[in-house]
């Protein structure tokens, strides 16, 4: 089957795409395994893997995908490899792109690879163009891929095929980056590149949205004729089209057997047990990043971070909605999470109903509930000032004096239940977002204000300045900034000692306690943060 073939030519990527979860290091067992099921299944091409001069961190065969590496591998004679290289990293060899290329690449006749796809950026194609030129010339099938094209006007879609057709490749490929497509647009995109490329076209989609089969089969009625896949979708964020379910989709088209129980038993064997540890594919986060044009890495890497609970996902996908999220950025992840990047105002002095006393800041750990008697008991006898934290109600009501809450996303989430509860809500009122605000509009609001700053501990009369934007420390800024003589802490339980969130946690307390003039901590049921310790069952107060 040759590259100018009408009939669908299908390409399994997984162990190329499937790489960003698992580093690019796949057992031999499971590689041979799914290279004979991919064989029996008909697939046209596999992508193994890249082919990177990318050096930094650990990252397994399949990063690098050297002809050595594919010489161990047990690979079905019928089967065509291929692998990926970023133009990003061709462009700014100190050797030029065609310098970089045969460093990375021996020609096609001492090769097992058959195919190459170059990954471009529009700013990058024209510069990698030579590229492709000199891969054709070193007899290989030679693809190039156009990422995020969704966020391109038609004119510049038609401008860079018109373009791709003075150094042509063998087949012109569009990324569906953000899985942010639907059927109608992917004609369009479709229509663009046909106007200025002639040749063949391949398309490769997200499943951000869901739509990534129904994307992928509109391209093929509208002429398209390679298509990607991989298998169970695994792939960067929510991941790609299923391979299993475009064999079945397009097996009346192809003009090759196929059998998929090779496959389904692969998948039941290795690739069930890495989703179920890993979790690609799509749900309701990666689909609003789809909606939104972010870029899928930033789920990815919050739902692998146990610290970023729904309420951060949240907050860090409305920051990027509002600021830009096409191309990742760790350090955005961090201040999307960090909602409160101003200067802080606020009305309310805590000072007025909390100077020289003892407060108790109920947390949500499980120790709440289960020493809830002895924990009231000492709130009737000593009378603390007693804050709860967010909505959660594991005391009497009548105990609890007001409740903290600080997370933007959080308030729009418990909106409701605060409005149903008594208490007054101290939260950075005048800060907050104006939808986020409206939610609260009948309740009472005690406005203290908030800015996030690394590594600050600063507390003024109506506001602070804190490193995180963490309820809890929010709660102990309130105390410290009205002038508490000492904090109880009830239901701070504490993580797993794995658990990345016990070391922020930790660090965060640390930063606290050795901040001069804040009120002494004391946690009065069980906690694994490192805090003084006491027991709710032995003191009358917080002495």
């Amino acid at each position: 089957m040759d590259a100018n073939s009408r009939s669908p030519i299908l390409l399994d990527c997984t162990l190329r795409d499937g790489g960003y979860y698992k580093a690019w290091d796949f057992g031999t067992d499971l590689i041979n395994d799914y290279l004979q099921a991919m064989s029996a299944l008909g697939t046209d091409y596999v992508e193994l893997g890249l082919r990177s001069f990318d050096r930094s961190g650990f990252k397994g065969g399949c990063a690098y995908t050297t002809d050595s590496f594919i010489r161990r591998l047990d690979v079905p004679g019928d089967l065509r490899l291929g692998v990926m290289v970023n133009a990003s990293e061709l462009v700014k060899h100190p050797h030029g792109v065609v310098g970089a290329l045969s460093r990375l690449f021996s020609p096609a006749s001492e090769s097992p690879l058959t195919l190459v796809r170059i990954a471009c950026h529009l700013p990058e194609f024209e510069a990698a163009l030579p590229g492709c030129v000199w891969l054709r010339e070193s007899g290989y099938v030679v693809g190039v891929n156009l990422m995020q094209i969704a966020d391109r006007t038609p004119a510049e879609i038609e401008a860079v095929a018109r373009l791709a057709s003075l150094n042509p490749p063998d087949v012109l490929y569009f990324a569906d980056s953000m899985g942010s497509l639907d059927p109608g647009q992917t004609s369009e995109v479709v229509a663009a590149l046909r106007r200025g490329w002639s040749g063949p076209l391949g398309i490769h989609t997200h499943n951000n949205m869901g739509q990534a089969l129904s994307n992928s089969l509109r391209a093929i009625a509208d002429g398209v004729t390679w298509v990607d896949g991989s298998v169970t979708g695994m792939g960067r964020g929510a991941g790609n089209v299923q391979t299993e379910y475009l064999a079945v989709e397009l097996a009346a088209m192809r003009q090759r057997p196929s059998n998929i129980a090779p496959l389904l038993s692969v998948i039941a064997k290795h690739f069930k047990p890495l989703q179920a540890h890993h979790g690609w594919g799509t749900n309701t986060y990666y689909y609003l990043a789809g909606k939104y044009g972010i870029h899928p890495t930033y789920i990815q890497e919050m739902l692998s971070d146990s610290r970023f609970g729904d309420e951060d996902l949240l907050s860090v996908i409305e920051h990027l909605r509002k600021t830009g999220g096409k191309k990742f950025s760790m350090h955005a992840l961090e201040t999307g999470r960090h909602f409160y990047n101003g200067e802080p105002c606020g009305t309310w002095a805590p000072a007025t109903v909390i100077a020289g006393r003892e407060v108790l800041i109920l947390g949500p750990g499980p120790s709440v509930s289960r020493h809830r008697d002895a924990i009231e008991d000492f709130i009737r006898t000593a009378r603390p000032f007693v804050i709860g934290l967010n909505t959660h109600t594991s005391v009497s009501e009548d105990l609890i004096d007001i409740r903290a809450a600080s997370h933007p996303a959080r308030l729009l989430v418990d909106g409701a239940a605060h409005l149903a509860l008594r208490q007054p809500l101290a939260t950075p009122a005048s800060m907050l977002p104006e939808f986020v605000r409206a939610t609260l509009k009948d309740k009472t609001l005690l406005d203290f204000g908030l800015a996030v700053r690394p590594g600050a501990f600063e507390f003024a009369a109506r506001h602070c300045v804190l490193p995180t934007s963490l309820v809890i420390a929010y709660a102990l800024a309130i105390a410290a900034s009205g002038g508490a003589s000492r904090v109880g802490l009830a239901g701070f339980d504490g993580y797993g000692a794995d658990d990345p969130r016990s070391a922020e946690v930790d660090v965060l307390l640390s930063g606290y306690q050795h901040t001069a003039g804040t009120p002494p901590l004391l946690a009065i049921t069980p906690t694994r943060y490192k805090v003084p310790t006491g027991t709710v069952y032995a003191l009358p107060d917080l002495q």
